[in-house]
């Protein structure tokens, strides 16, 4: 059994590390070894701490997953980064440790994601997905439509993202909210 609730300023730790491992679970031999080796879950901290501080960024929402009272899980999302696309929200980042994989945390965090976005008045949101990971079958089962690619670099490396896209999230409503 696991719960999904509104991240809160003292679980940025625990964000960070699960951010760090799932990192090094989801994209070992995807991106180079040297680069997972030198995240760092200080930084992320810090990172994490800045975002979850940020009163004036009420555009910015994010959410995690615990089982057990350990987070497992989490997503963040806000207004879309490239405007260009025509999409208004963005589904920035969702991280679950592999250990909690097949439960429905994603899926949970997802709803959680999309029912902030239509609160905030959004109406459609995006993703950007490594192209080489396995978990880009998690976005088409939920129904995002493969928009387009573009590269990116990690590291020294130049690797390829996939975006994909919901153009009316008033398709989620009705599903698995909040479970407090």
């Amino acid at each position: 059994m696991f719960i999904v609730r509104q991240a809160k300023l003292e679980d940025a730790s625990a964000i960070a590390t699960v951010h760090v491992a799932a990192w090094r679970e989801a994209y070992r031999g995807i991106v180079s070894d040297e680069f997972l080796a030198n995240l760092s879950i200080q930084r992320r901290t810090e990172q994490w701490v800045n975002l979850l501080s940020n009163d004036s960024n009420l555009d910015r929402h994010a959410f995690v997953a615990e089982m057990n009272e350990q987070i497992v899980g989490f997503a963040s999302c806000g207004a879309a980064n490239d405007q260009n696309a025509g999409f208004d929200g963005e589904l920035n980042a969702i991280y679950i440790l592999r250990a909690a994989n097949k439960l429905g945390v994603g899926r949970r965090l997802v709803y959680e994601v999309v029912n902030a976005m239509i609160a905030q008045g959004r109406n459609s949101m995006m993703v950007w997905v490594l192209k080489e990971n396995p978990a880009r079958g998690f976005y088409e089962r939920l129904g995002g439509e493969y928009l387009f690619e573009k590269p990116i670099v990690i590291g020294s490396e130049t690797l390829m993202e996939v975006a994909y896209g919901w153009r009316d999230l008033s398709r989620f409503q009705g599903g698995q909210g909040s479970q407090r």
